[in-house]
């Protein structure tokens, strides 16, 4: 497929998943029923699946965007959010948030919103320090050391809470977009349409990037400035997005291979199909997540590790693993 046709086909799948989504759950709600005026049919489809697939089609193109960028800045086709202890850094901050805020009697999107934000920040702070005047591959290593210290300190949290904080933590942390309304899609849409626009600003950068870090520099691009760009820009967007659904894996690491394949390798063309594939594909997961334990609501975490983890395997038997697919 033609690189236009594919970034084509792309927004036509997108639209058709917006229109058709609201209407598919575990009881489908058919125009008939909202025609007639059915209330209840009304209200399922406007304030619980609408605004369930606005907040997926958003998290799942920040996610692919997100690991887009993140592959170019390490050079590494393993490389995504959820690898690199910014959603791990989120993550903790947000648990943290859970269980000494809900033992204040405190709580709210806002307050949990805050403290992953943090979260987000001090990871990647603490990725750049490690990293500063050092290689991009020091980077790498020093985001995977924050995930994995992100992850253990969120075990210990666990071990400290009673029994029913700590199955609603390990319920968060398995990702979810189950909201009510629209007060979290509004409150995520600006960090996540911002960031993408920044990213966007960038893509030259990257495109130089992306053809090896001696090179790039020979033509003027400040890696250091780049770096710590593309590590704030995520981190505000992550931050946002775990606030809201949780950690939700593998989204940043599967779609922009498949993308490359139908667009290239230009960040103009890759980070606009990134973010229509992205969103596409977490909302199916969504909706398929729903039907498939139906009347129950599997998190869509849980199926996208499910989809991720033979993908993550895949990538380490190709013989090209050193560069994106």
């Amino acid at each position: 497929m033609k690189r236009p046709s594919f970034v084509v086909a792309l927004a036509l799948i997108w639209v058709a998943i917006l229109v058709i989504g609201p209407l598919i759950g575990s009881h489908d709600a058919g125009l008939d029923e909202l025609a007639a005026g059915n209330r209840v049919a009304a209200r399922i489809v406007w304030q619980l699946r609408l605004p369930r697939l606005l907040l997926a089609l958003l998290a799942g193109g920040a996610l692919a965007v997100c690991g887009a960028a993140f592959q170019t800045l390490f050079g590494n086709p393993l490389a995504e959010p959820y690898t690199l202890g910014v959603a791990g850094g989120a993550a903790l901050g947000a648990v943290l948030a859970q269980q000494l805020l809900s033992a204040a009697g405190l709580g709210g999107l806002p307050v949990v919103a805050m403290a992953s934000f943090g979260g987000a920040l001090v990871a990647s702070a603490v990725i750049v320090f490690v990293a500063r005047r050092r290689s991009t591959a020091t980077l790498l290593l020093a985001g995977v050391a924050v995930a994995l210290t992100s992850s253990a300190l969120i075990l210990f949290v666990q071990y400290l809470a009673d029994f029913s904080r700590t199955f609603r933590m390990v319920r968060w942390m398995m990702g979810g977009l189950a909201v009510v309304g629209y007060r979290e899609v509004l409150w995520v849409a600006p960090w996540i349409i911002l960031g993408v626009l920044a990213l966007f600003v960038l893509r030259r950068e990257l495109d130089q990037l992306a053809t090896g870090e001696e090179l790039a520099a020979s033509r003027g691009v400040d890696l250091g400035r780049l770096r710590m760009s593309v590590v704030a820009v995520i981190s505000l967007m992550v931050g946002a997005l775990v606030a809201v659904t949780g950690p939700i894996g593998f989204v940043g690491l599967i779609v922009p291979h498949w993308v490359r394949r139908g667009v290239g390798h230009a960040h103009a063309r890759v980070l606009p199909a990134a973010f229509l594939a992205g969103g596409a594909f977490l909302a199916v997961c969504d909706l398929l997540a729903r039907r498939i334990l139906a009347p129950a609501d599997l998190p869509v975490g849980v199926l996208t590790a499910i989809v991720g983890g033979p993908f993550f395997l895949w990538l380490l038997l190709r013989r090209d693993f050193g560069r994106p697919a």
